[in-house]
């Protein structure tokens, strides 16, 4: 019998007592403004109790796991098709370059770099009647939580300082791979990245994942077959060019948020999710990293 509370109180105060927590995101101006102490844990098991330590409670712009949540939205709507516009190869690099962008003629590795997400963005603007309100419901619906909203602040920020993210929507509709108008999408894409959850939320958001496409009422929002296809590239590319290394340590598909977030998840069994603002160098949480790796080590629970 595992005792998960205990894990969890142990690792929460083992990180805290660090000195370093890593950097606060600070080309985001709204991001550069949270606490960088803030740190919670919440532990969503499929069968049995939920367990959370920390600032779990408090709502915090998931960023770059919003990527997950509409890629699983392209993809139920458009099935395979989404696979003529982007691969599901890890990239290697940074989520925000370029480089390969342009070698590969438009088409972005996989759905989780910056223009990948993009593309993705893109389609739904072209799939939805109303982009930004339907994708938030389908958020709202796949979490059983209608209070999750936009954060206007943060989106509006992003508008404001995101240069790379014009380039790369302007590099894709160069070569076609772009159908909308590059602001209109590039609006629609600031506004997922901004969605507010806390902990407790994003397990429930990824609940389907690890729940055979089902989410905690029941209710199906994907197939088995795009459930494993989600998770395998979670799995490759869901740290960019962290991926290898927390496929290495925590062995869990998973995603992560420059606002702090990761989430991840063992199919059949819970979904997690960790808080923490400070960054690494990848751009990953820094206190969130050893996190998950720290309790798949003391549960030794993981795919492998």
């Amino acid at each position: 019998m595992i005792d998960y509370q205990a894990i969890l109180d142990e690792i929460y105060q083992r990180l805290q007592q660090r000195v370093d927590k890593g950097e606060v995101a600070s080309y985001i101006p709204e991001l550069a403004q949270v606490a960088p102490e803030k740190f919670g844990i919440y532990l969503n098991r499929i069968k049995g109790d939920d367990f959370y330590v920390g600032d779990w409670d408090e709502p915090f712009s998931i960023q770059s796991i919003s990527k997950v949540l509409s890629f699983a939205k392209a993809f139920s709507l458009q099935k395979n098709q989404v696979f003529k516009r982007l691969d599901v190869e890890p990239s290697g690099n940074p989520f925000n370059h370029l480089s390969l962008l342009e070698l590969e003629n438009g088409i972005p590795r996989n759905p989780f770099i910056n223009s990948g997400a993009i593309v993705i963005a893109d389609m739904l603007i072209s799939l939805l009647d109303n982009p930004k309100e339907d994708f938030l419901q389908f958020v709202r619906d796949i979490s059983n939580d209608q209070t999750i909203q936009f954060n206007k602040k943060v989106a509006a920020s992003e508008a404001e300082t995101g240069y790379n993210n014009y380039a790369a929507a302007n590099l894709l509709k160069s070569f076609g791979n772009l159908k909308n108008d590059v602001d209109e999408v590039l609006d629609f894409y600031f506004h997922q990245c901004s969605i507010e959850m806390n902990c407790k939320q994003l397990t429930k958001a990824f609940y389907p994942f690890a729940n055979r496409g089902k989410c905690m009422q029941g209710k199906p929002h994907l197939t088995l077959n795009q459930v494993k296809r989600v998770n395998a590239i979670m799995l490759t590319c869901g740290f960019y060019d962290e991926a290898g290394e927390f496929a290495f340590e925590v062995g869990l598909p998973g995603k992560s948020g420059v606002g702090g977030g990761i989430v991840a998840l063992l199919p059949g069994e819970f979904t997690i999710a960790c808080w923490s603002p400070g960054l690494n160098e990848k751009g990953n949480s820094y206190l969130g990293m050893h996190a998950l790796e720290l309790f798949t080590t003391k549960t030794n629970l993981s795919i492998f």
